[in-house]
């Protein structure tokens, strides 16, 4: 699915999970990331995996677009240079500017924001489309070989490194996506297909394939990948509830 695609899609009208007949004029305020919902896997604040994504809805920035590269160029060690930073900061310009209502006045903002997009993808190869619901702080470690499909939601202060692939399992069901708590380090090479959640500080392992969900602060290792252990804090959180 190109970039193209995504932007000619339209945003439905909350009553109906998907409808591809609106213009893009007509997207409606998404809940903010940081909005609890009552089936987020462990504390993380996405949607609820149970009901498909919204064709090419977009939510506000939760702060200036400005305020939102300064925090990421923070994240990413305050080297603007770094692919992964320049990436995550034309996806903030391209969330902002289709906050712009005048179509005449977002007209020449989306013909910037989509030759960033390619110089991007085609030069750093990390594809990072902006309906993607990338959370704060989220670092792109590397460069290269880093697809993102466009439908997928990260969480704050989640890690991506390279040769990462987060996409789809059943070719009958383009917008299945995973969804990524907050706080989830995933390794080099990593494929997460399908529509699967992932909690807040699980760990995926180098080159694992992840076909299913993941709780919070676990670490899911191998291909298939499978639940190796909980986190060491997790197990002192048991230990103190247990005292």
């Amino acid at each position: 699915m190109s970039l193209s695609d995504i932007e000619q899609n339209s945003v439905p009208q909350p009553s109906h999970p998907i409808n591809v007949g609106a213009t893009e004029t007509e997207a409606p305020a998404q809940p903010s990331m940081t909005q609890p919902s009552t089936q987020d896997v462990g504390n993380s604040n996405f949607e609820n995996p149970s009901e498909p994504p919204s064709v090419g809805q977009t939510e506000p920035l939760p702060l200036s677009l400005w305020d939102m590269i300064k925090e990421d160029w923070v994240a990413h060690g305050k080297d603007w240079t770094l692919p992964g930073f320049r990436a995550v900061a034309v996806h903030r310009f391209g969330v902002w500017r289709m906050q712009v209502k005048s179509k005449a006045l977002r007209a020449p903002l989306s013909i910037l924001y989509r030759s960033l997009y390619r110089k991007v993808r085609n030069g750093y190869g990390i594809e990072l489309p902006y309906t993607v619901r990338l959370g704060r702080r989220v670092v792109i470690e590397h460069q290269s070989d880093i697809v993102i499909h466009g439908y997928c939601v990260i969480g704050d202060d989640t890690i991506i490194r390279q040769g990462v692939t987060m996409g789809l399992r059943h070719l009958d069901r383009p917008l299945d996506a995973p969804q990524l708590g907050c706080r989830v380090n995933i390794g080099a090479g990593a494929k997460l297909f399908g529509r699967i959640s992932v909690g807040d500080d699980a760990n995926i392992g180098a080159n694992a394939v992840v076909l299913s969900d993941v709780p919070e602060q676990a670490t899911a290792v191998g291909i298939p990948a499978r639940i190796l252990q909980k986190s060491s804090s997790a197990s002192r959180s048991k230990s103190e509830d247990n005292e």
